[in-house]
């Protein structure tokens, strides 16, 4: 590709009133109306003084922002460009919004958690979140946490966490099933030094009472409720965490810490207990810096949290991967004397007669699909923590978690690959459409590019939220 004009033959205006560059909005923003995003933020939030005046228009304008890629309050600025305020009213300011933000206290924070869940129900009535109904599978709901980084000691709440790196912490529960991309269930702001588990009981019970309405469309059907599998890593491994995903009617899969207990279990499982599995993908080895493509699992009978009263104790299964050490000295004449192993385990309360010993070994390595999910939300709008204020970025990210299952409901409508792409991707190809307004007789009619690539999934979001005229 080459310019075609000579720079003497070219020239620019920023003049035209009827263009807009995130044609894709429309269809969204109508997608988040369907689905009651102001009227549920008018209902549900109080902020005080005229900074809270409006509360479902503002919420609207941030989550709009952010799924045109804002990541910074002044980004929003891009909702007042060209033709926005013709298809769009109550395009408000970046100044406006950041006031509205810096207004929010913890307890209007909680209340935006109360639209996000509910918003996210509606959502599910628009699109297929969770696919179709199938009682034999699982929901499976993630929990983890992700620092975010910031830069300098304005940013109330900003410390140095496990990662060493000077950010805030942010815990997330995504919800999915084999056959759907993750969406967001729960999420909390909270101090860059916070450990892991901190908070993590009533976030998993939110995520419990979120996952819970999302099925309810199943249960119309007569399919009644998936099984609810909750995987963690070993930072959640307490009693606090795991007695809330099973007091919540869950299973769960969590990594475990190799405590003296666990350590006995192992040394307890006989040498013909261990079956060989061969990785799909190889894995690669931090720890020593090599990709492992076959490994043995073995599973034991286990309680856990055995030093607390028998009440609170919990039985279940103790699935043990273990992966050959592998001696670097071995080519040259010096091989072992015998085979030396490194072993990973989790807890499992899931039967053995859904899931055997390497179907549930399996399932547990999928926990680190949230990883996407939290790359996801660093490469939009999480990319900074705008404001200064630690209410104000914990109201930034539930209303970050709000554009992407928002984002992430688009995709669904559109079908094809955008079902289960990046948000980046979705706003790529079906967001960042230019388009010329044009009105005739009463009506809008937007031109969008010829020989748009992605046409088709566009016009599909599109007619799934605008339906075609009723003939008379």
């Amino acid at each position: 590709m080459q310019v075609s004009h000579r720079p003497a033959a070219l020239s620019v205006s920023f003049d035209e009133p009827n263009l807009v560059s995130a044609a894709g909005l429309l269809p969204v923003m109508t997608l988040a109306r369907d689905a009651g995003l102001q009227e549920l933020a008018d209902e549900w939030l109080s902020v005080p003084t005229d900074k809270g005046a409006n509360a479902g228009l503002k919420v609207a304008s941030l989550v709009a922002g952010m799924v045109a890629g804002a990541d910074s309050i002044d980004d929003m600025a891009l909702l007042r460009h060209g033709g926005m305020k013709r298809l769009f009213t109550a395009c408000y300011a970046p100044s406006t919004l950041g006031s509205f933000l810096r207004s929010f206290t913890f307890g209007h924070v909680r209340q935006l958690d109360a639209v996000a869940s509910r918003f996210l129900v509606n959502l599910a009535d628009n699109a297929p979140l969770l696919g179709s109904p199938g009682a034999e599978d699982f929901v499976f709901v993630d929990v983890d946490d992700t620092i975010i980084e910031v830069h300098g000691y304005a940013k109330q709440g900003s410390g140095f966490g496990y990662s060493g790196i000077r950010g805030l912490n942010a815990l997330l529960a995504t919800a999915s099933t084999n056959d759907t991309a993750p969406v967001i269930v729960a999420q909390r702001l909270r101090k860059g030094a916070a450990n892991s588990a901190r908070g993590a009981k009533r976030l998993i019970t939110d995520a419990l009472r979120t996952v819970r309405p999302l099925q309810s469309g199943w249960q119309d059907q007569g399919q009644g409720r998936r099984r609810v599998l909750c995987r963690f890593d070993s930072a959640y491994y307490g009693h606090a965490s795991v007695a809330a995903a099973v007091g919540g009617g869950a299973e769960v899969s969590v990594t475990v810490r190799m405590d003296p207990a666990v350590k006995r279990a192992i040394a307890g499982i006989p040498a013909t207990a261990w079956t060989t599995i061969n990785y799909t993908d190889a894995v690669f080895d931090e720890t020593t810096n090599t990709w492992v493509s076959r490994a043995e699992v073995a599973e034991v009978r286990f309680t856990a949290f055995s030093s607390r009263k028998k009440a609170e104790q919990i039985t279940g299964r103790l699935v043990v991967r273990r992966i050959p050490e592998l001696n670097p000295k071995a080519s040259h004449g010096q091989p072992t004397l015998f085979d030396t192993h490194r072993h990973h385990a989790f807890f499992t309360t899931v039967d053995a007669k859904v899931l055997d010993t390497v179907a549930v070994d399996r399932t547990h390595r999928k926990h680190a699909q949230i990883e996407q999910v939290n790359a996801d939300l660093k490469d939009s709008a999480l990319a900074h923590m705008p404001s200064g204020v630690f209410a104000a970025n914990s109201a930034w990210l539930v209303a970050a978690v709000m554009a992407y299952n928002l984002t992430r409901a688009a995709g669904l409508l559109a079908a094809g690959t955008f079902g289960k792409a990046r948000t980046g991707t979705i706003r790529r190809k079906l967001i960042h459409v230019p388009a010329r307004i044009a009105t005739s007789a009463r009506r809008i009619r937007l031109h969008l590019p010829e020989s748009w690539p992605w046409q088709t999934g566009w016009e599909k979001l599109f007619t799934s939220v605008h339906a075609p005229p009723q003939t008379a």
